[in-house]
């Protein structure tokens, strides 16, 4: 196989299921080492034994929101590979309802995962980073990080500050060759926030979105998509 993530070692949080399943496939198949983690034991076991065909695969339980358990990912890592090329924030969870109705409770957990959790995975992968000599690091954010709707205001605080957060840390960082992006899908076909519906082929395929994490991570180093905006090409009419 020839490609040039061979030999890379990448991260893929959340990823036993949705976008983040589909993003280790894709890294396998280009030669990639990859670690995925999950917040449950069986969605991570169920997504290992899928996974471990197509190359090198690793998995730990994280709940990313716990910088304890962000730490200990992170160690593991290290330990096992000496270093991490990729870094790709795909966790996160999603609980709607109108803002007098979230409890605080949701609103920490929303927070948590969507936003500090990515602070804590980058706050560990960036010395690894470093010490490899650069990295690159994608964020999967949300079209809701620009367009807020009714329902989803613990949502959308977390995805506007997902991308404040982004582009502060793309300037601090270009400088020692760690580029950052962040991909901003719409309605994505997945079982994300619990929602137990049939497959709608009008929504961007969870494929699609691993093909754009590929065709960041093979770009040429002198250049960097900062943001990737992604959306259904023909959603249903209104």
């Amino acid at each position: 196989m020839s490609s040039q993530l061979n030999e890379r070692v990448a991260l893929v949080t959340g990823g036993s299921r949705g976008i983040g399943l589909a993003v280790a496939k894709a890294l396998l198949a280009e030669g990639a080492s990859v670690v995925i983690c999950a917040r449950r034991q069986e969605s991570l076991d169920e997504a290992l034994d899928e996974l471990r065909p197509l190359g090198r695969v690793e998995g730990r339980v994280c709940d990313v929101g716990r910088f304890a358990e962000v730490a200990e990912l992170f160690q593991f890592m290290d330990e096992t590979f000496g270093r991490i090329d990729f870094l790709i924030n795909n966790a996160g969870v999603g609980r709607f309802a109108p803002i007098g109705e979230i409890d605080p409770a949701t609103w920490d957990e929303v927070i948590a995962t969507n936003l500090s959790g990515v602070f804590y995975c980058c706050h560990q992968a960036i010395p690894l980073m470093k010490k490899g000599g650069g990295g690159f690091i994608i964020n999967i954010g949300s079209l809701a990080g620009k367009h807020a709707f009714a329902g989803a205001s613990a949502y959308c605080a977390s995805k506007f500050g997902l991308g404040g957060l982004s582009e502060a840390m793309m300037l601090d960082l270009r400088h020692d060759k760690i580029r950052v992006s962040t991909i901003m899908p719409g309605s994505v076909d997945t079982k994300f926030g619990g929602a137990d519906r049939p497959a709608a082929d009008w929504k961007i395929a969870p494929e699609h979105i691993a093909e754009t994490v590929l065709h960041l991570l093979m770009m040429p180093e002198r250049s960097l998509v900062s943001q990737v905006e992604m959306r259904p090409s023909r959603p249903p009419k209104k």
